[in-house]
């Protein structure tokens, strides 16, 4: 299942690659590309529960920047 996300307050290119690499690590989660110029989020999910892994990706992004927020593109 593909999802789409902006992320607003994006404002570093080495974040979005910090952000990139932390999520990839995450379990359930197959593809993920962070375009800095875009500021989307496009992910790839593997597994049923997409609930608990989004919720693991709003963490790892909040663990790089506190002040950037995902909302659905």
């Amino acid at each position: 299942m593909k999802k789409t996300f902006r992320l607003v307050g994006l404002d570093c290119a080495n974040c979005a690659a910090k952000m990139e690499r932390k999520i990839a690590a995450l379990d359930g989660v197959k593809e993920v590309v962070v375009n800095f110029l875009t500021t989307k989020l496009i992910l790839e999910l593997d597994g049923d529960n997409h609930e608990t892994i989004l919720e693991n990706v709003l963490k790892a992004v909040k663990s790089v920047d506190p002040d950037v927020e995902m909302k659905r593109a």
